[in-house]
């Protein structure tokens, strides 16, 4: 070979090399980004080229596909009912891309999952069309409507769980919105109603989940936790002996009385009549001689402090870490920084309601191939141990107290033990703001203890001394627990 040829050979040779390079480059090193990149059309195209599998509740579909005209994307998601799912489906849009369960089980909803190998394979080998799985809640239909309804058109949300499993049967947030509008990618009609919905045009904030990524003050909900803290740490081991509180009681280290709401019979009251009219003296004391780590201890083994996934994120419920004297017994009723999700509180009445056990939350039961076969089934997990079985038992009959006796009788429901604690949550600068009203309890039957239930209104049309947790959010408590027990009859 001439000199002349042996250069282009060469030429020739680095050029083919250097293509193996980059092609390896992109395939192997770059694929991942590359994928990933939200430019990256072809991903999204593929993601819509066939229906969708469903998100289930009680064995029916909550979601669809419908086919598109005019566009590259085939399919687009459609709603059954969108805005009383929404919490739980959260949205899967052509435009603006998926949340919450839409998101997090996309494999499975667009069989790309890798569980699902197998069965596109055997598709391609017979020409089917690849099928997206469904995905299989826990949600309670009827509860889940009476949670929605309930809410109406006030501002809150709802959480409901099964306290023997874990299983979360309603997720209600309001105000809403419905995923249908904008699924698509219409620059006339999806993208005005995806920017109406977002907090900068409307400051009720429609597309956030209150029952998960809120917090709110508990208000004196929160005196559950108090009275399960006194229980454990033997500070008050019989719920019937007096506490030896004095009224007035001055917080430690200072000269500032902690105000009743009213003239109530608080003075040296037991933790049962503190629970069932609520006295703030009573559980204020009780977290100051406590302290603020065994505050702690007990408020952090009922979930506060921490995210939960179930799967979708919920945001941490907190209690303070850095506290005073005065603001331990300000906690202890709910007020200072303590704050909480209303899954949060949902959980503390579902941990005293199943006899100090918590259960971990989840809303998905089973992951489903689309010829129905069971790819990923759940288990139920104790998440941690709150109470003793006996303390449970102490503070569960002390709530069902509040329920017959105390504030909390709008919760009663004919034939069906109803444990309860209301809440009437002060907030804004000097309280100036309309108070949260709260409601936490649980059912019981013969069979056990089927579902317990939180429930916070944060804004009504209510004037601001008619606001009271046994007013606006007990009612709507009582009604989803009794879907729930209506159901097991």
């Amino acid at each position: 070979m001439n000199k002349p040829l042996r250069r282009i050979a060469i030429f020739c040779g680095l050029l083919i090399m250097t293509l193996l390079i980059r092609d390896n480059w992109l395939q192997y090193v770059k694929a991942g980004e590359l994928q990933d990149n939200g430019k990256n059309r072809r991903i999204s195209i593929e993601r819509y080229a066939q229906p969708r599998g469903d998100i289930i509740v009680d064995g029916n579909p909550i979601t669809g596909s419908a086919k598109t005209n005019g566009s590259d994307y085939a399919y687009k998601r459609t709603y059954k009912n969108g805005p009383m799912w929404a919490p739980v489906t959260g949205y899967a849009s052509q435009a603006f891309g998926a949340t919450q369960l839409e998101s997090l089980e996309d494999g499975i909803l667009t069989g790309n999952d890798d569980r699902l190998f197998f069965r596109r394979t055997l598709d391609m080998i017979t020409g089917k069309k690849k099928e997206g799985g469904n995905v299989v809640t826990t949600l309670n239909g009827a509860a889940q409507k009476a949670a929605f309804e309930g809410l109406g058109s006030k501002k809150g949300a709802v959480a409901a769980i099964d306290p023997t499993t874990g299983a979360i049967l309603a997720l209600a947030s309001t105000p809403s919105y419905d995923p249908s509008k904008f699924a698509g990618n219409s620059t006339t009609t999806d993208t005005p109603a995806w920017q109406k919905l977002q907090k900068s045009q409307n400051p009720d904030d429609p597309m956030l989940n209150r029952a998960l990524r809120e917090t709110y003050p508990p208000g004196s909900t929160f005196k559950v936790v108090t009275a399960a803290a006194a229980l454990e740490h033997g500070l008050y081991p019989d719920p019937d002996d007096k506490t030896e509180t004095p009224l007035p009681w001055v917080m430690p280290n200072t000269r500032t009385e902690l105000k009743n709401d009213g003239p109530l019979p608080c003075k040296d009251a037991t933790l049962r009549m503190a629970l069932q009219v609520s006295c703030n003296t009573v559980f204020g004391k009780a977290g100051a001689d406590l302290g603020k780590d065994k505050m702690r201890e007990t408020a952090e083994k009922f979930g506060f402090n921490s995210e939960h996934f179930i799967p979708v994120r919920a945001n941490a419920s907190v209690w303070p870490k850095e506290m005073d004297e005065p603001q331990t017994a300000l906690s202890s009723i709910g007020q200072f920084e303590t704050a909480t999700t209303p899954l949060q509180m949902a959980m503390v009445a579902a941990a005293v309601a199943n006899d100090g056990k918590l259960m971990e939350p989840y809303m998905v039961s089973r992951l489903q191939a689309p010829s129905l076969d069971v790819i990923e089934k759940h288990t139920p997990d104790e998440m941690s141990r709150p109470l003793s079985e006996e303390n449970a038992q102490k503070l569960q009959s002390m709530m069902e107290t509040v329920v017959e006796k105390g504030t909390g009788r709008n919760a009663q429901i004919n034939g069906v033990k109803v444990g309860g604690k209301t809440g009437t949550a002060q907030h804004g600068v000097d309280n100036s703001e309309k108070p949260y009203a709260w409601f936490i309890s649980y059912a019981k039957t013969d069979s056990g203890s089927p579902v317990a239930v939180a429930v916070v209104v944060e804004d009504s049309d209510a004037s601001r001394g008619d606001i009271s947790g046994g007013g606006l959010a007990a009612p709507i408590a009582r009604d989803v627990m009794k879907a729930v027990v209506d159901g097991k009859e």
